[in-house]
């Protein structure tokens, strides 16, 4: 089977989620793809009994070469049963008992941390050392915070804020990578902040004086300098003292520009500095802009030019979070511009990547499959479809993810789709929580037991091939478990919560997350922060005339945000009407940057989001001499419905360039004066430093 060519009528099929059978042909090797209704598989040939034992043997290896399609979809459909002779059920006792086994794993890692690696960035759990992987500023006690306040710790997390308040600072010559030190040390800090300085959380820290706002905002202006570019999209590091060095890359990530909006945008509401979510809704503006023309983002992009220097879409390595802040920025703060953006990203998702119930990865232009592998990043994507309230199509991914798991103890970077195998390069499972992740949110949605199962079989394979005399270690090969002398920050701040959470809601929830005063939303590094007044309605205290609206001379949120705060004799905070200052801020940002209610227009015309048409490359053209009938239904077919399903396709090509070429020229100015300020702020700091 692995060296020839199925014939068509051998190729599985199988029924979309639109009940239409379609044959899917991933290279010209044999493929076969998991798929969930019906299959036909080549017949293997009988083995003689009289041929020589050499020759029976290279039989059945080829007979169980064919079969193992049919072997792994066994395990998928026992995944589906959520039952086994082997597994009885989890009872409320044995899951009490599973997550204080989770808890005991925590702090096996959490002290080794502290006694042989604090205050570097991370443990080396094999050797018993430290070393620092990010800025040198104790990234994994950081990063942990907030899973101590979920623990109910209340002793180390306030000595850990205390610790961190006195100590830590940004003022270092040291470059980082802005995706990272958003997501890990920027949100880590604003979570514990917010638990800290609440009394309703049941942690808040005596004398605690905002001292972690303070950091992260210092932290952030640090890094505005990356958001310099033509593009709005920003540089991928950025030297924490010194701005953006003259040779660094141009080239960034899709996930590396559009994963910083909810920690930039909780920052801006908690200083009432409008900049940090200015330059990152920008940012997501800017890579939204220039998305195919069936919707699809490329993985890499160059931030000067805006031109896509990798054109792979998928929903793994280098997109994924991607889409995962487009939603959860709609939830966490009502602004219905992401929410658009994100529908528009899932049905092409659902349109074009998904082959139930894998994802591959897509030409952007074209959708022609170009890599069909299961990527360990893509196991998120189940957790995000039942926050998306798409819960059936997530049930059968996180089924095949975990048969996956099920096959090798772990799941590795990449399982090749059309060989069966693990993909050579990609053999390691880094400690990753994605697919932990995934079973919490399906447990939460469905209270199914298997998902409790599915947590035990995890736990166990992470007890028996991760633990080292540390900590947990990196798994360097899936299939021989070899262990690898390192353990992520992000082992503490997401894949052991999501599995504590997991077994917790078995028993009693008696958490903060669960049980507190507010509902959370997690970011992709696992830091919850909460729907709060202050941040999801910060639009809302402002807009009316003479509602409360919490500001300063920066300005703050929502329709009135450059207008002046007063108070009456009462000490009432008011707001000052002034029509000037609001006709000159509609002026700066452009008529189709802002929220109104106008009747009759579509999201994509009140927001003025389109797409730039790009130049074609020569394999582009060649590839359109060629194109297959998948392909040429994507260019006749689905436009033409796309045009009649979306009125903000413009059919006239003359005006949807002027369109594109006027909004270009809008983008520009706006990141031009959200850069000036920016700049403006980064000299200011730099200075008092």
């Amino acid at each position: 089977m692995d060296d020839k060519i199925i014939p068509n009528s051998e190729k599985p099929t199988y029924k979309s989620r639109t009940s239409e059978t379609r044959t899917l042909d991933i290279e010209k090797k044999s493929s076969v793809l998991l798929t969930g209704d019906d299959y036909i598989f080549p017949k293997s040939s009988p083995v003689d009994p009289s041929s020589s034992p050499l020759s029976r043997a290279l039989q059945l290896d080829a007979n169980l070469r064919e079969m193992r399609p049919l072997l792994l979809y066994i395990a998928l459909a026992i995944a589906y049963t959520g039952s086994t002779t082997v597994a009885d059920g989890v009872s409320p006792q044995e899951a009490r008992q599973l997550r204080d086994e989770v808890r005991d794993m925590f702090y096996h890692a959490f002290n080794g941390y502290m006694e042989h690696a604090f205050p570097l960035d991370e443990l080396r759990p094999l050797s018993c050392k430290g070393e620092d992987s990010l800025g040198g500023y104790a990234l994994t006690l950081i990063d942990s915070l907030d899973t101590l306040a979920l623990l109910g710790d209340r002793e180390r997390f306030s000595s850990a804020v205390e610790w961190i308040s006195r100590n830590v600072q940004f003022n270092i010559d040291k470059t980082v990578s802005v995706f990272e030190t958003t997501i890990r040390i920027l949100g880590g800090l604003l979570s514990a902040h917010l638990i800290a300085s609440d009394h309703v959380t049941g942690m808040k820290v005596q004398n605690y004086n905002n001292e972690l706002l303070h950091l992260a905002e210092d932290l952030a202006l640090r890094m505005l300098p990356a958001f310099d570019t033509p593009t709005g999209i920003p540089f991928g590091s950025v030297n924490l003292r010194n701005g953006v060095d003259e040779n660094e890359s141009k080239i960034t990530s899709t996930a590396g520009g559009g994963t910083l909006t909810l920690e930039f945008g909780v920052l801006s509401r908690l200083t009432n500095n409008t900049i940090f979510e200015r330059v990152t809704k920008n940012s997501v503006r800017g890579l939204w802009a220039r998305r195919s023309k069936i919707d699809l983002v490329g993985a890499h992009i160059n931030v000067f030019s805006g031109e896509w220097t990798q054109k792979d879409a998928g929903i793994g390595t280098s997109i994924d979070s991607f889409y995962e802040y487009l939603l959860k920025a709609y939830l966490l703060f009502g602004d219905e511009e992401y929410l658009f953006m994100f529908q528009e990203a899932y049905k092409a998702a659902m349109r074009y990547l998904h082959h139930d119930p894998w994802y591959v990865e897509v030409n952007m232009n074209s959708a022609a499959t170009v890599w069909p592998l299961f990527n360990s990043l893509q196991a998120f994507w189940p957790g995000l479809q039942v926050l998306a309230g798409d819960i059936d199509p997530a049930i059968r991914t996180h089924a095949a993810f975990f048969s996956v798991w099920k096959k090798y103890g772990f799941t590795p970077e990449g399982f090749n789709l059309a060989t069966l195998s693990v993909q050579n390069g990609q053999r390691s499972y880094p400690l990753r929580p994605e697919l932990i992740e995934s079973t919490y949110w399906l447990y939460k949605a469905t209270r199914d037991p298997r998902y409790l199962e599915v947590g035990r079989d995890m736990l166990a394979s992470l007890q028996y091939g991760a633990k080292c005399p540390c900590g947990y270690c990196h798994i360097s090969d899936v299939e021989s478990h070899k262990q690898d002398d390192h353990m992520e920050s992000f082992f503490l701040a997401e894949t052991v919560k999501y599995l504590w959470l997991l077994f917790d809601l078995a028993v009693d929830s008696d958490n903060i997350v669960e049980s507190g005063p507010y509902k959370y939303i997690f970011s992709t590094e696992g830091h919850f922060l909460p729907a709060t007044p202050e941040i999801s309605l910060a639009n809302e205290h402002c807009s009316y005339i003479g509602a409360f609206c919490k500001g300063d001379e920066r300005g703050s949120h929502g329709i009135l945000s450059n207008t002046r705060d007063s108070k009456d004799r009462n000490g009432t905070q008011k707001v000052e009407f002034d029509a000037s200052l609001v006709t000159k801020s509609l002026d700066l940002v452009g008529a189709s940057f802002v929220k109104g209610n106008c009747v009759g227009l579509t999201h994509a015309q009140k927001f003025g989001i389109s797409y730039f048409e790009e130049k074609e490359d020569q394999s582009t053209v060649e590839s359109k001499e060629v194109r297959t009938e998948l392909e040429e239904k994507i260019e006749i077919g689905d436009d033409n419905t796309a045009e009649n399903e979306n009125p903000d396709k413009f059919s006239d090509g003359e005006t949807r360039e002027e369109e594109n070429k006027e909004l270009l020229k809008l983008s520009q100015f706006v990141i031009k004066e959200d850069n000036k300020n920016a700049n403006q702020e980064a000299r200011t700091i730099h200075d008092d430093s």
